[in-house]
């Protein structure tokens, strides 16, 4: 089995690029980082250091040992940091990942009750659309857009938060600024703003309702985000259709109409691991996302002119 403080040792010396370098970031003698080096060689039973010089440096075998070194010790790191909040009665961490449009939205209240409950609380976030494949991989909460039919796989939950139906934006001065709802259809001529970067999974929902509706969109601007696009059209170049939790607190200078026949839907999930959702903060965070969802639906509408 190897030493992992042997381990630390030699992942300084490949870093300092010599012995005496490494022994005074360490705060040890030149000799006593040769022994561990020496040690290290012995056990695994490869040369991981050549001489070129008067100094040395790492061999294949020792490029890989050091890059395979930098993992474990960032494991090891994270575990300790877990014993130590455990120690202290800390609560330990929770992660969190989201899509951009949601993370605006609702992250912001839901970070600030969490940290009041529980101080102690380390709160990972991370912008993902979609969970990786490889479940240790995952946070512990994440966000996703997904078809109803999603399911998450073995120690995770998915929780439905609610179906978003997508809007159009137009410039108030826009002929169609007035209308309760607007048909896809009629959005036929006019100048398009892509909002869609990735063009992933609510990019290829608007096509296909556009398709429904017999009309191919036409993009002359493609803009990264929401807020971006948005910005496009209270500038007067053109409309963009996106969800309407992406359309929320608009500027003045554009409204958000309904779009009809047909009216696509994004439906929003919370994929909560089981581990997770027995602590506290992990129980409380679903519930935030909850109620947050159900007061969203229950808003009335953005009305046009307003």
């Amino acid at each position: 089995m190897l030493d992992l403080h042997r381990l630390r040792v030699f992942r300084s010396v490949v870093a300092s690029g010599s012995v005496q370098a490494a022994a005074t970031n360490l705060g040890y003698t030149p000799s006593a980082v040769s022994q561990h080096i020496t040690a290290l060689q012995r056990e695994t039973g490869l040369p991981l250091l050549e001489r070129v010089g008067r100094g040395l440096r790492p061999t294949a075998a020792g490029l890989a040992l050091a890059a395979e070194a930098d993992d474990l010790l960032t494991r090891l790191g994270v575990t300790e940091a877990l014993v130590a909040d455990l120690r202290s009665g800390r609560t330990g961490s929770l992660s969190i990942a989201y899509f951009a449009s949601a993370g605006a939205i609702w992250l912001p209240p839901l970070v600030h009750r969490l940290s009041d409950e529980f101080p102690g609380l380390r709160i990972d976030l991370r912008l993902s659309d979609v969970p990786p494949d490889n479940p240790d991989e995952r946070a512990d909460l994440h966000l996703v857009v997904a078809q109803s039919t999603f399911t998450a796989g073995t120690g995770f939950a998915v929780h439905h938060l609610l179906d978003d139906p997508y809007v159009v934006v137009l410039h108030r001065a826009h002929p169609l600024a007035a209308r309760e709802e607007i048909e896809l259809a009629e959005l036929a001529g006019e100048r398009w703003i892509d909002n869609d970067f990735t063009q992933g999974w609510c990019r290829q929902n608007l096509m296909d309702a556009c398709a429904a509706a017999g009309i191919s969109p036409p993009f002359h601007v493609e803009a990264h985000d929401y807020r971006a696009a948005i910005a496009f059209v209270a500038a007067g170049i053109g409309v963009t259709v996106m969800p309407e939790l992406g359309a929320l607190a608009p500027p003045e200078e554009v409204v958000v109409v309904p779009v009809v026949r047909p009216r696509p839907v994004r439906s929003i999930h919370a994929v909560v691991r089981d581990a997770a959702a027995a602590t506290r903060p992990g129980a409380l965070a679903l519930e935030l996302l909850r109620t947050t969802s159900r007061t969203h639906r229950a808003a009335p509408m953005l009305s046009p002119g307003s």
